[in-house]
């Protein structure tokens, strides 16, 4: 057997700490930078009044419900891969046809995915949102609806390129979409720069201009960076792997409806919200973007958890496997603990994130998110520890219970609470936010027991041949940071 030498002085746990604060602040800082780019979005469409805010809150549920979906689906590569590099073998092959299918997925779900989005206009009629917001809504989806591919394309090779111990790439292209999707807003939301004046629907434009050259940034860094390039993931691009294909399929399907389950309670929470006014959903959108953005760290956290975890997976590591689980739930609970604070102390410089929290014209929006952001305070611990643990527990791949859990917690005491409370006791928005808390709680007791006794339910084997390398720090492939 190998071991792998610790640096003079390091333990296991110290080490499992470097290493994973290596691999996830890249990833936190690229989730961070997304959030950015669509809170882009939101700052220019607020210029357009709360009708057009509101229009583009009810499509962003909706496209946003299906592109997380798809792309924790695709996302399923992650642990494939980590748990190949684990595992010792000669991986060029396996990893290069796992990359392949994971983008032939990317397409195909792709597809079925812009058809569901068209659903918009029956889903905003359904909900009882007014006839003038469900018709923008429609109009500015007929366009988003052709940045979901490439969206889903660029998650993809976002993945492989973390995996492989490059996660710095995903941060500094994703932090060039926002310069580019600032640039597009300005042109064509407003008719600036020789663009058309296209109002919301220019929104849309820029999302797809921004897709596009993400994917096209994503080629160019594969091909210059050699220890990426050596896969050659794009060649022979037509041959399929029917088997890897069914293996990527099989773990993410129960992922993709897991972020189903969790995006769904939010996106429902909208077109609740919508029910109460516009002024009521532009404070719920708001806040819900503070919330978003915070999480996006233990979200980084958790796709740091599945690469750790799966690669000692990979390499029958079960010490291994604890603590990098272990650690990542700590440095997310951390972390949540201080966004929590901040929303509690200082929530109006969160609030100018967005929006003049001081402009007349904003008092009603701002009196709703200050009251959404007290409850969101109170659910960011949560949140981020159910974030983490299922990011564990995809190490291991196990990945069909956790979607169960989810689904029970966030549309059984999760919608539950927040229909009584909104509905049948006058808390209005209000009473769903508490019902989104209460489904998070709820999913982050389950998934932590879940990986508390991830020995006892045999998790933590893998059935498969593998090497004999147990690892004890980084793969050799993450050691460039």
């Amino acid at each position: 057997m190998r071991q792998t030498t610790l640096p003079s002085g390091a333990t296991p746990w110290r080490s499992e700490f470097a290493a994973t604060l290596r691999l996830s602040w890249p990833l936190a800082a690229a989730n961070l930078l997304q959030m950015l780019t669509y809170a882009i979005d939101v700052i220019f469409i607020a210029r357009l009044g709360d009708e057009a805010l509101a229009a583009s809150a009810l499509a962003i549920a909706l496209f946003g419900l299906i592109a997380w979906s798809l792309s924790g689906i695709t996302g399923a590569v992650a642990p494939v891969i980590a748990a190949e590099l684990g595992a010792g073998t000669k991986a060029l092959r396996p990893i290069r046809r796992a990359t392949r299918m994971a983008m032939w997925l990317a397409v195909m779900t792709g597809v079925v995915g812009m058809i569901a989005c068209l659903s918009i206009g029956l889903v905003s009629h359904a909900t009882g949102q007014a006839p003038q917001i469900a018709g923008m809504a429609s109009e500015y989806m007929a366009v988003l609806i052709w940045s979901l591919i490439p969206l889903i394309v660029a998650n993809v090779l976002r993945t492989y390129v973390s995996t492989l111990g490059r996660p710095i790439f995903a941060t500094l292209i994703t932090a060039g979409g926002i310069g580019v999707n600032a640039v597009a807003n300005y042109a064509f939301i407003f008719g600036n720069l020789g663009a058309p004046e296209l109002g919301l629907t220019g929104a849309g434009v820029a999302t797809i201009i921004t897709a596009l050259l993400t994917v096209l940034a994503y080629i160019v860094a594969i091909r210059l960076d050699p220890a990426l390039h050596r896969y050659r993931i794009f060649v022979r691009f037509w041959r399929p792997d029917w088997k890897r294909l069914r293996e990527i399929v099989r773990i993410g399907t129960p992922i993709g409806l897991t972020i189903l389950a969790e995006a769904g309670i939010f996106g429902a929470a909208a077109f609740m919200m919508g029910r109460f006014g516009p002024a009521a959903l532009a404070g719920h959108t708001v806040a819900l973007q503070i919330a978003a953005l915070a999480f996006q760290v233990p979200f980084g956290i958790g796709q740091a958890a599945t690469i750790r975890v799966g690669y000692f997976y990979g390499a029958r590591d079960s010490a291994g496997m604890g603590r990098a689980g272990w650690v990542a739930l700590a440095i997310g609970t951390s972390f949540m603990a201080a966004t929590a604070l901040a929303m509690l102390l200082v929530p109006y410089w969160l609030i100018a994130i967005y929006v003049d929290p001081h402009a007349e014209r904003n008092a009603e929006l701002v009196a709703f998110a200050l009251q959404f952001l007290l409850v969101a305070a109170a659910f960011q611990l949560v949140d981020g520890i159910q974030a983490v643990a299922a990011g564990a527990l995809r190490g291991l791949q196990d990945t069909r219970i956790p979607m169960w859990i989810a689904v029970f917690a966030y549309w059984v005491p999760g919608i539950g609470t927040a229909l009584a409370l909104a509905f049948g006791t006058g808390l209005d928005g209000l009473g769903v936010w508490i019902g989104l808390a209460t489904g998070l709680a709820v999913a982050a007791m389950l998934l932590t027991w879940r990986w508390t006794r991830r020995e006892k339910l045999n998790l933590t084997r893998r059935d498969a041949l593998v090497s004999e390398a147990i690892p004890t720090e980084a793969p050799p492939t993450q050691n460039f940071f």
